[in-house]
């Protein structure tokens, strides 16, 4: 199927919209060319979420011209402006996919489990292991209050222990937590742990779905999460979403496994960090939860901020990072009493949008925070592997972070990737770039995009079937080129030299010198090739005070030289140029 295609209809099941696209084979290159939205009816009064989609498919009817339902049902395979060759989907309705994941020691195989969860599309509502403090009849409390849509337990290197597994199993059976969906269903338990343990596992949860894969942690050198991810995968289509209302229809339609909306997110930025040979870094910013993605050297990690956001969580935003820290990115003079009343607004009153340039500045201010705090989770899940037995010699004996440290290296990330309402919508792309560089300061050279229209999720379920349709509708369609971001890491004076620059293309020769606190922007949209010299105690990745040589590439911004430094410094230093931040 995935040769043939020319003809692609995939929809996104949302907690309120399901989002439809078309995709077609036009002049030798997959392209998106129309697409319709819809309410979700996964609740009262349908209860039935496969109507929502066929209306979403509906409305690309109306606007393509081209009939895809009959009677309710997809027309395969595609003709002369009649029917596709797929149906593909996503979902988050309902609330997605919650987990609950088990490990014998938290730091190690709790962390391993939490990692397979959430890379699999998972939000994880608690993590239970034998060292976490909480008393046999607390963890029997929490299993059954959180009643979580599926369990991961793991535990225990293989030949390893028996009984500390065995213990948290009986936790699980005792609790026997009702599902959200479905009360006459067995809950799926996913047994990912020590091998030598299966039987005993296996008797102590009769009473669950239980589903047996290999060790997510067969020896404490190794980490594998995909086969775990893969069982998570196919018990979310076979008991979670085969008990929610309607989705045993929409099961039946597709010619793909359902995955869920973050899970697909995740493995489009697989594609594209596998494809490009480049490491990247994905955020998707909501009014609850901030998700952050990233792949540096192959490794997969996903994160979930599930207080931090823009409308429903954004207190917690506020209470996290503190008025201080929001306030020194609003460009204007505020009183603490007036942004407090603005945010508490907001959080009323989730789906309003600014109506004014004051009330949009501090919405972007209060974004910085929230994706450089989910930024900071994410850096506490990516790690390495704890309680590795590594060689060490005289001078590792005074740097106790030889295991478990972060593999986010921004210095090493090639292309940040950004979607959600504040990023993909901002009245001008200066700002979108602004955002992300305030937030999480990347160093060196790198990448910036944003994603048009949050397409990603159904390119990452179309790159299962074709990824090269995946890859084309990728960059042609979903994918807004901002720029590049040039930014040393160093501090120093202010108004003391930064580093000089050499920008040589067709289009673009330029050359000069960068202030420490300055920030300047070059429009550009093509490639060119730069050499960047930073000055002593600055590095722009090829060591202190080294030359840099690079090729870049514009966008709709440009390429921004950041001559703030890294940590960006005081306040002055903070502030983005109005040529810059504002809309033109």
């Amino acid at each position: 199927m995935s040769s043939d295609l020319s003809v692609v209809i995939a929809t996104d099941c949302g907690s309120t919209t399901t989002k439809a696209i078309l995709i077609e084979y036009v002049n030798g290159l997959y392209r998106q060319t129309f697409r319709g939205e819809a309410p979700t009816t996964v609740e009262a009064p349908i209860e039935n979420v496969t109507r929502g989609v066929l209306n979403a498919i509906e409305e690309v009817e109306e606007l393509s011209g081209r009939t895809i339902l009959e009677e309710g049902q997809i027309i395969t395979p595609a003709a002369e402006g009649r029917g596709v060759d797929a149906f593909i989907s996503t979902s988050s309705a309902g609330g997605g996919l919650q987990m609950m994941v088990g490990g014998v020691v938290s730091a190690m195989t709790g962390e391993s489990a939490q990692r397979a969860a959430l890379g699999a599309g998972a939000i994880v509502t608690d993590i239970l292991a034998s060292n976490d403090g909480r008393l046999p009849h607390q963890k029997i409390e929490r299993i059954r209050n959180l009643r979580p849509d599926m369990v991961l337990l793991s535990g225990g290197t293989d030949g390893g222990t028996i009984s500390h597994v065995v213990e948290l199993a009986e936790f699980i059976s005792a609790a026997d937590p009702k599902p959200r969906f479905g009360s006459g269903f067995k809950l799926p338990v996913v047994y990912a742990g020590n091998q030598d343990a299966v039987e005993n596992v296996s008797k102590t949860l009769d009473k669950m779905a239980l589903t047996v894969t290999d060790n997510i942690r067969p020896t404490l050198e190794e980490e594998n999460l995909g086969p775990a991810r893969d069982a998570i995968h196919d018990l979310f289509l076979e008991h979670v979403m085969a008990q929610a209302p309607g989705y045993p229809t929409l099961i039946e339609m597709t010619d793909a496994p359902i995955v869920p909306t973050p899970g697909a997110v995740g493995r489009m930025i697989q594609s594209v960090a596998r494809t490009r040979n480049i490491n990247v870094l994905g955020v998707d910013i909501g009014g609850a939860t901030t998700d952050v993605f990233s792949v540096f050297g192959e490794v997969f990690n996903r994160s979930v901020s599930a207080n931090l956001g823009m409308s429903y969580s954004v207190s917690n935003v506020l209470a996290e990072a503190g008025l201080d820290a929001i306030l020194k990115w609003v460009p204007f003079d505020v009183e603490e009493s007036d942004l407090r009343d603005r945010i508490k607004n907001k959080m009323i009153r989730p789906t309003t949008i600014p109506q004014t340039l004051e009330e949009l500045q501090i919405e972007q201010a209060i974004a910085r925070e929230a994706l450089r705090l989910a930024l900071d989770q994410h850096r506490e899940l990516a790690v390495g592997l704890k309680g590795v037995q590594s060689e060490r010699d005289l001078s590792d004996v005074f740097d106790q972070s030889a295991t478990g440290e972060s593999l986010v290296s921004m210095m090493d990330l090639d292309l940040i990737i950004a979607s959600g309402g504040v990023l993909s919508h901002a009245p001008a792309r200066h700002q979108t770039a602004a955002m992300l560089i305030d937030a999480f300061q990347p160093q060196g050279v790198t990448q910036l995009a944003v994603d048009s229209i949050f397409m990603m999720p159904h390119l990452g379920v179309l790159s299962t079937i074709n990824e090269t349709a995946a890859n084309d509708v990728f960059d042609h369609d979903c994918l807004v080129e901002l720029g590049a971001c040039i930014s040393p890491t160093g501090t120093g004076a202010q108004g003391s030299p930064c580093f000089s620059y050499e920008i040589r293309s067709e289009d673009l020769n330029e050359s000069g010198t960068v202030q420490l606190g300055n920030l300047k922007r070059l429009p550009f949209t093509g490639s060119a090739d730069v050499t960047i010299t930073p000055t002593r105690g600055f590095d722009a990745g090829a060591g202190p005070a080294n030359p840099l040589q690079r090729t870049v590439s514009g966008g709709e911004v440009g390429i921004i030289l950041d001559g703030r430094g890294r940590p960006i410094g005081g306040v002055d230093a903070q502030r983005w140029p109005d040529a810059i931040s504002a809309p033109e």
